[in-house]
């Protein structure tokens, strides 16, 4: 089907065609209706939500991605609840993308929905926003029976970046959902109290490896040097994932007592291991690391090689 092309400012004409009774004319207006970028396109693509098409309303669900504020907001949370489930996952995905601080008015509400799939659509909207009256909602929606609410509501604290929020984002790293507890450890970044280390420290035991992983990377973001010697206990972690995430934190931690146990992972088959550990030692900086990372000039990889040439360089640099 061929369209005359309509230019930025012929919005009335696209709004004409949303009436149209083709619905691929309706759908190619929306398309365009978005291209245009207008303020006065959001009403007419908020409305087409309630289009009789499906199609039609998959696509103002979409569209509606490319703008902000609470009547786009408002929309999307109408075509959460859409009884086709490629519209309720694009309305999800363009919540996600909302930026303007008046779009969580239509966001909150929707935390207290019957559906658990509204309910985390709306806190992953809220997440980007960092709408103040979303830290409490947040906590509150922490102790939902869903484990994918919860999850989202930890990402909504997490970036809120509130101290008062520490002991919920405590507590969830003990929650039964392996992705809420991986959540949480990431969401504990911002805090560099000891309570936070503590729990971090203890998820390092975590049954599951990307739970471990993830605690492993914000203790090293964090600097909690308390974290040295559990982060080197990790180095004999069965998933190198882990390992990977272990050494490099102990290099942001510039942990000279744990080069021998670093320079071992040098000789790993896995080459981001080996690349991970050759930059750990060059930002530790170490002399004792020179004759484990000049071994490893000839290694294969690239990479590896690259890094091993700039550590050996930092140490130079250190000691002459």
């Amino acid at each position: 089907m061929m369209f005359e092309p309509v230019g930025d400012d012929e919005v009335e004409l696209l709004i004409e065609r949303l009436a149209d009774g083709d619905p691929e004319v309706r759908r190619v207006a929306l398309i365009e209706l978005a291209n245009t970028a207008q303020p006065e396109a959001v009403a007419p693509i908020a409305k087409a939500v309630e289009d009789p098409d499906a199609g039609v309303r998959l696509q103002a669900a979409i569209s509606l991605g490319e703008f902000d504020g609470f009547e786009a907001a408002e929309a999307l949370g109408i075509a959460l609840v859409d009884a086709d489930a490629r519209v309720a996952q694009a309305a999800s995905d363009s919540i996600a993308e909302l930026k303007a601080p008046e779009a969580a008015a239509a966001l909150l509400p929707l935390v207290e929905h019957v559906s658990g799939f509204v309910r985390a659509s709306a806190l992953r909207g809220l997440k980007a926003l960092r709408h103040p009256e979303a830290l409490a909602i947040g906590v509150k929606a922490m102790k939902d029976p869903e484990p994918g609410v919860r999850a989202q509501a930890v990402g909504v604290v997490g970036y809120l970046k509130a101290e008062e929020s520490l002991p919920a984002l405590i507590a969830a790293c003990r929650d039964a959902d392996a992705e809420v507890r991986r959540t949480a450890a990431g969401a504990l970044a911002f805090s560099k109290s000891p309570h936070a280390a503590d729990a971090l420290i203890g998820v390092l035991a975590d049954e599951g490896w990307a739970v471990r992983e993830c605690a492993a990377e914000t203790l090293g973001k964090s600097r909690f040097d308390q974290a040295r010697g559990p982060l080197a206990g990790l180095l004999d972690d069965d998933v190198w994932q882990v390992r990977v995430k272990a050494i490099r934190s102990l290099g942001q931690l510039k942990a000279k007592e744990a080069v021998d146990r670093i320079a071992q992972s040098l000789h790993h088959e896995v080459s981001n291991l080996r690349k991970e550990a050759a930059a750990a030692l060059g930002e530790i900086a170490d002399p004792a690391a020179l004759p484990h990372l000049e071994a490893l000039v000839n290694d294969p990889d690239p990479d590896v090689r690259k890094n091993v040439r700039w550590a050996l360089s930092r140490i130079g640099a250190a000691t002459g």
